[in-house]
């Protein structure tokens, strides 16, 4: 393998821990009341993301609204709700919607 296929390899694992980090930050800031930090990490990450392509975790790509980049907490800033076989999770921001499918 050529040398930049192990540089890129390596960008992308500094730019993974990168993201993981922005996203315990954005939670630490959105339980305390500091939405607009919280927000901002939200965005830094996924442009670090799209810079190296890297793959946003799924633990965290549904913790954030895609279409105001908020970090989503529960019964602070967005709504829960489980319908008909899918999970309804309302963002109380801006009013967007994303539903997933679960398993009775």
């Amino acid at each position: 393998m050529s040398r930049m296929h192990y540089i890129r390899k390596e960008r992308r694992g500094i730019a993974k821990g990168r993201i993981y980090h922005l996203f315990q930050m954005a939670e630490r800031m959105a339980l305390d009341g500091k939405d607009e930090f919280a927000r901002r990490y939200v965005e830094l990450a996924r442009k670090i993301g799209m810079k190296y392509l890297v793959r946003m975790p799924r633990r965290y790509k549904k913790n954030f609204c895609k279409k105001c980049l908020s970090y989503l907490i529960p019964g602070k800033n967005c709504r829960v709700r489980l319908k008909k076989g899918k999970v309804i999770i309302s963002c109380l921001v801006c009013g967007e919607k994303k539903r997933y499918p679960f398993k009775r």
